[in-house]
């Protein structure tokens, strides 16, 4: 095999006098000569790991403890970072006094922007030729001059073409690989200031009381054995960049045409794992494309082999310079210009199993690959970077797997039934139509099947089927957690045990069916891989940051995305694909350097090193609002909005645990109780406020307003704001909780659950409730009322009482509850009550208790109202799983 390469320099420079020296090796020499270029030992660590920022609030805190490793992340010296980096670019001089050079201001910048983003080019030429626009005389009159001023914005590492050849195995086109250097994007990752403030730099382990805590990879073993081994083989002061590696086949034609991509991606483990896992973030980028080669004359097997073959190849091609970088180390700029003693490790490789198994060389001597990329790679190896992958190890082989079994058992029609009739909770995915006709699936679509199966197949199926089915969707759940404890993790491997412990009723049932009829066995390869995560999760932290789903996105938006603006033809599209990706990363870094400047800010991001709550989810678009909050072109950059802080404004619980928001304008005003009990059909409404009144008063009632005359304002819903389980500094988005009285479409209402909190004594309480209105009593002209009436909405609420403990149905593993009644006048009635909207602790999901068949007459718009008897279902998403998992009382 042969190939077109150009040779790489090995010069360095001393990072703190900037002489220059042959080779990095010869730099180190240099620094250990007792001169003044050696570091002095810093202190202090900034930003600050998230597992050491805990809110003030945080029950435990002062049991957190912590300990950096003593000897790394050094610093060397200064050098700017990619944003001060541009001023030195070729036209940085024409700057100064243009600043949108070579554009005469930001509108024009703007306009070329969005037609690069948007159109193709001929679509561009098209536009630039209409009349309108050639009287608005922008400075670029066609599209080749357009495209030409963005070629020459300062860009990110070039891309390069590659030709490959495999001696004695012709190709029906030439071999491309369109690549760029994989150390230059990580340097350039690195060095990005938008990451200043979601970067580590040094190992570390955290003890939450008496355990271990493993979150962020260097949390977890790795990084720390990797440490010591530069430690003793290396100089102090070593900052390691530890690669993630991403990779996955796709079409980009929908129905003909055959044409696919096969994309690398890479990031770094140092931008902590809640920025890198979304795709807006930027936190990864494009390294190269895979060639898909098709050889003429060669049987299917050896097609495969020497598509192996070259893969490894393209791989040792790209990484080669990462590679001696994790031999040697390279004097790196971080975002905020220090220059560090860098070295690369292979932290993990995201790929789905067939991938893994051709990046491992499975069966070396059945796949013909002989040099795997990883082989000279130091520190890499597969039994470690091949992490066990969420999205398809586990959600997938969900979706493959127990679904399948699930929908054998119950049987199409009655599994639709149940899923149909599920309440509808805003916020949540809900399966009208079944699911049973869903041939493929997103994610997103396997976790929403995920919330709901058990108590959906819960009465129809033998209990131990449900148990085997319970216990792996508790392990997926809680492989899904992004912090762990040696606890946490032996209850990860108990679930799984547990369900190893009751599949063979999944295989007596005869379930698990293939196309040749019933098997019986588990031989399933995601499963056997389900044993590894355990060691995964210590090795190199929490698997949710490797999770695939972030690749999945790339994929639409550096394949799928830019070949709609390409000319489609197989020869090209790759490479004018790379053109717009280029583009696109030239003008959103330019955009960012114009906006900096123009406010004249320095190019390096202050960290912020004061205790703050986290909303906002983008770094970019967070430096920007620190920037300038109130500058009207931030509209000009595009990412997911914050989460609006409702702790900051509105309605706080008397813990400030929670926070709640209802509209400014209620969706009813001026209603009378008489109005209320008969639109809510409520008939004890009235008494229940009253019975409020005189508990909240003790006794001392209120002239201002009462029952008879007093007026109503009513909400149909309220959001309910709560920070994580996992990190209470994050601030979750708030949920919706509705209150709708009957209407058309729902003929009883659509009200959802709660769990609400009342003091009993000395002990608080924890009661499941119906939400039925939301309300506040108007003050008539000229009068206050007590604070008790006014200083936050009141609930009407109906309850349910506990009727049964996971521990006595382990099957299913969750509470039930049943309506609580009491005898009224016309015989017995719903309980109800009225209590402060503050009281509200979590906004649960009430699964109906369907037995051995669902009532074919109940819809999701009455099913809350009909059926008496629920399962609070822990599983409706992963905060809650986590809450519920400490008893109710």
């Amino acid at each position: 095999m042969t190939s077109e390469l150009t040779g790489r320099s090995s010069s360095a420079k001393c990072p703190q006098c900037l002489i220059d020296l042959p080779s990095n090796e010869a730099v180190l020499e240099h620094l250990q000569q007792g001169n003044d270029c050696w570091p002095q030992i810093q202190d202090c660590r900034i930003p600050v790991p998230p597992a050491f920022l805990r809110s003030t609030s945080e029950t435990g805190k002062d049991h957190i403890l912590g300990q950096y490793h003593p000897s790394s992340g050094y610093i060397f010296g200064k050098a700017p970072n990619i944003l001060e980096a541009m001023e030195s670019d070729q036209f940085a001089y024409r700057r100064h006094n243009t600043p949108f050079y070579p554009f005469q201001d930001q509108a024009e910048f703007e306009l070329g922007k969005f037609l690069c983003e948007r159109f193709t080019q001929s679509d561009i030429d098209r536009f630039l030729k209409l009349e309108w626009v050639r009287r608005a005389k922008p400075s670029f009159g066609s599209k080749d001059r357009l495209l030409a001023w963005m070629a020459s914005l300062p860009t990110g590492p070039k891309w390069r073409s590659t030709t490959l050849e495999i001696t004695g195995y012709p190709t029906i086109q030439p071999i491309q690989l369109i690549w760029r250097d994989g150390l230059s994007v990580v340097e350039d990752l690195f060095a990005n200031p938008i990451f200043a403030n979601n970067m580590t730099y040094d190992p570390h382990v955290v003890v939450d009381g008496n355990e271990r805590e493993y979150s962020e990879y260097f949390t977890a073993r790795q990084a720390s054995e990797i440490q010591v081994k530069f430690y003793d083989q290396l100089p102090k002061g070593a900052t390691i960049v530890p690669i993630i590696i991403a990779s996955d086949k796709t079409p980009v034609t929908r129905h003909t045409g055959g044409l696919e991509m096969h994309p690398i991606f890479v990031s770094i483990a140092n931008i902590q794992s809640d920025v890198r896992m979304r795709a807006t973030s930027h936190a990864w980028r494009c390294v190269g494309f895979m060639p898909i080669p098709k050889f003429v004359d060669v049987h299917a097997d050896y097609q495969t082999i020497l598509s192996q073959r070259l893969f490894h190849k393209c791989m040792d091609i790209i990484f080669a310079d990462a590679k001696v970088a994790a031999m040697s180390g390279k004097f790196i700029p971080d975002p905020c210009g220090h220059v560090r003693h860098c070295f690369t490790p292979l932290a993990a490789y995201t790929a789905d199993l067939p991938e893994q198994q051709a990046i491992a060389s499975k069966a070396r001597s059945l796949s013909g690959v002989h040099q795997p990329f990883w082989r000279n790679w130091r520190f890499a190896d597969p039994a470690r970077f091949l992490a066990g992958e969420v999205l398809h190890t586990c959600h997938k082989f969900f979706f493959d797997h127990p679904f399948k079994w699930s929908k054998e058992l119950v049987g199409k029609d009655e599994l639709d039934a149940r899923f149909k009739s599920h309440h509808k909770r805003v916020g949540t995915r809900h399966f009208s139509s079944g699911v049973c006709q869903m041939k493929q699936m997103t994610g997103r679509e396997h976790r929403d099947l995920q919330r709901t199966l058990v108590p959906s197949i819960a009465g129809v199926v033998p209990p131990q089927f449900v148990h085997a089915i319970r216990a792996l969707i508790d392990f997926i759940y809680q492989a899904q957690s992004p912090v762990y404890t040696d606890t946490s993790i032996d209850s990860m491997v108990a679930s799984l045990k547990e369900f190893h412990d009751y599949k063979q009723a999944i295989l007596d049932a005869g379930a698990r069916r293939g196309t040749k009829g019933t098997i019986d066995n588990f031989l399933i390869p995601k499963l056997e891989l389900l044993q590894s995560f355990a060691a995964f999760t210590k090795d190199i932290g929490a698997l949710i940051q490797w999770t695939a789903d972030v690749t999945e996105r790339l994929l639409i938006t550096h394949c799928k995305l830019p070949f709609e603006r390409t000319s489609r033809q197989s020869r090209t599209f790759t490479e004018q694909i790379v053109d717009i990706l280029n583009r696109e990363e030239s003008m959103r870094r330019f955009q960012l350097y114009l906006f900096l400047r123009m406010h004249d800010t320095p190019l390096t991001n202050a960290i912020v090193t004061e205790e703050q709550e986290v909303t906002e989810t983008d770094p970019a678009l967070a430096w920007i609002a620190r920037v300038a909050p109130h500058d009207p072109n931030q509209r000009c950059f595009i990412g997911p909005r914050p989460v609006r802080n409702h702790f900051l404004k509105g309605i706080l619980s008397s813990t400030a645990t929670a926070a709640f928001h209802v509209t400014v304008a209620p969706d009813r005003a001026k209603m009378s109780i008489n109005e209320v009990q008969q639109l809510y059909a409520l008939p004890d409404f009235g008494q229940a406020l009253s019975d409020y009144v005189t508990k909240v008063s003790d006794g001392q009632f209120t002239t201002t307003w009462s029952c008879n005359r007093g007026r109503l304002k009513m909400w149909n819903k309220f959001r309910l704001q709560l920070h994580s389980v996992f990190r209470s500094r994050i601030i979750m988005p708030s949920q919706v909780v509705q209150a709708a009285p009957p209407s058309d479409k729902f003929p009883l209402g659509n009200c959802d659950a709660v769990i609400a909190q009342s003091m009993h004594g000395d002990q608080t309480v924890n009661i499941v409730a119906q939400v039925r209105a939301v309300f506040q009593p108007i003050a008539p002209p000229h009068v206050t009322l007590p604070h008790y009436l006014v200083d936050h909405p009141l609930l009407y609420v109906q309850y349910y009482e506990i009727v049964n403990h996971p521990g006595n149905q382990p099957a299913v593993s969750m509470y039930t509850v049943a309506r609580k009644y009491r005898e009224g006048p016309t015989g017995q009635q719903r309980l109800g009550a009225v209590i402060p909207l503050t009281d509200v602790a979590q906004a649960v999901e009430l699964i109906p208790v369907y037995g051995e068949g669902a009532d074919r007459t109940v819809s999701a718009a009455t099913s809350m109202e009909i059926y008496q008897h629920f399962y609070l279902n822990n599983f409706s998403d992963k905060e809650i799983y986590h809450a519920l998992r400490s008893d109710l009382h």
